[in-house]
């Protein structure tokens, strides 16, 4: 069968619309043969031990995954790196004390539901509570676990009327759960929404669903998105074996699409927490998916899961070593999400030694110490 994004081979004035249909329509198929729901663990090629603790884990916290990423997993490597993100385990249930159920403070923040307000111009917009895919590692599984709603427009009114009369509000972000496991007529119904506030300047949108269901990016859900906003798309690589030839059609389907693409990832202990395979992830990001590495979160305190999380004394050498390898264009920024809400802080080693007047003392990425002496104009 064609691919549903091939635009070389076969010309979009050609398409027509019962092809557009089962172009749009074929990731359900995707989402129905992967993991749904706890029983179908049981289809897994799992021990009984490691299936009675996965299934333990998946009670506690919701279980998704699609079978194009299920299909990734290399069973024989108990330590595969898309495995250990996406199977449930019984190190979940291991809780530390402080340990949050919200680790970002969203909830302190929500003058509306579903929508937070933590910084001036930007508001984040809870379109869904679902997911295409459900991380094991998610910050906000708790909510996703208990709130568990989809999309309802009755539900975000009064969060647009909160962007309505809040001109200092430039840019939405769309969160939750992960907007783009939504219909596409519900997508195309929220930016449009969205965009009819003049205040309004820029649409982000973050996502797994190009690294987790990349079937599920078509046609239909590109022009779903396109209107008067700039559009930015952030989307969720962790591991360089996530990146395919189909995760790399979707991403190719977005910037073709008129969207500017951009990647968060996590530090996880035991999947990416070694130079070689962030900077394997991030060249290739770049290189070939053409999506600029934005941030690379340290983890949150969500609940068990003490066992993913990095020192950050770790991170903060990662970064540095990944600094004298990469470009500027392929290093993300380390950052630590502050649990009261004070936001995310940059983690990155500090370059700067000394100072004295106008001259600074800098350690180079070479490691050598220098002298600079600031030259500037009369006040």
């Amino acid at each position: 069968m064609t691919s549903h994004l091939d635009d070389a081979s076969k010309d979009a004035a050609s398409i027509t619309a019962d092809d557009e249909h089962a172009y749009d329509t074929a990731w359900q198929g995707d989402v129905r043969a992967g993991v749904r729901q706890v029983r179908d663990l049981d289809s897994l090629p799992l021990s009984p031990a490691e299936r009675a603790a996965a299934q333990a884990a998946a009670t506690r916290h919701k279980v998704r995954i699609p079978k194009a990423y299920l299909d990734l997993i290399d069973w024989s490597d108990p330590a595969d790196p898309i495995r250990l993100q996406v199977i449930p385990s019984p190190e979940e249930l291991a809780e530390q004390e402080g340990e949050l159920d919200d680790p970002i403070a969203d909830h302190a923040f929500n003058p509306v539901p579903r929508l937070t307000h933590r910084h001036a111009d930007r508001v984040l917009l809870f379109a869904t509570y679902q997911c295409a895919v459900y991380c094991r590692f998610c910050f906000r599984k708790e909510s996703l676990t208990s709130i568990g709603r989809g999309f309802s427009r009755e539900a975000l009114e009064p969060a647009f009327a909160y962007i309505e009369a809040h001109p200092e509000i430039r840019e939405v972000i769309l969160t939750g759960g992960d907007p783009l496991s939504l219909p596409d007529k519900a997508l195309a119904e929220i930016r449009a929404r969205i965009e009819a506030v003049a205040h309004v300047r820029l649409l982000r949108i973050h996502t797994r669903v190009p690294v987790a269901l990349p079937s599920r990016v078509t046609s239909g859900l590109v022009r779903s998105l396109q209107g008067r906003l700039m559009v930015t798309v952030v989307t969720h690589f962790n591991h360089a074996r996530e990146i395919t030839p189909a995760t790399e059609e979707a991403c190719r389907a977005l910037r073709q699409g008129g969207f500017v693409l951009l990647n968060q990832s996590v530090l996880l202990k035991g999947v990416n927490d070694t130079v070689e395979v962030l900077e394997e992830l991030c060249r290739e990001l770049m290189y070939r998916l053409g999506v600029k590495p934005y941030y690379l979160h340290h983890g949150d305190l969500a609940r068990g899961m003490a066992h993913r999380r990095t020192t950050i004394a770790e991170g903060r050498a990662l970064v540095s070593a990944l600094r004298a390898r990469l470009s500027g264009i392929c290093n993300p920024v380390y950052v630590l999400d502050l649990p009261d809400g004070g936001g995310k802080v940059p983690l990155g080693p500090c370059h700067v030694e000394a100072q004295d007047g106008d001259t600074w003392r800098i350690r180079g990425q070479d490691g050598e110490l220098r002298t600079y002496t600031e030259l500037v104009g009369d006040p």
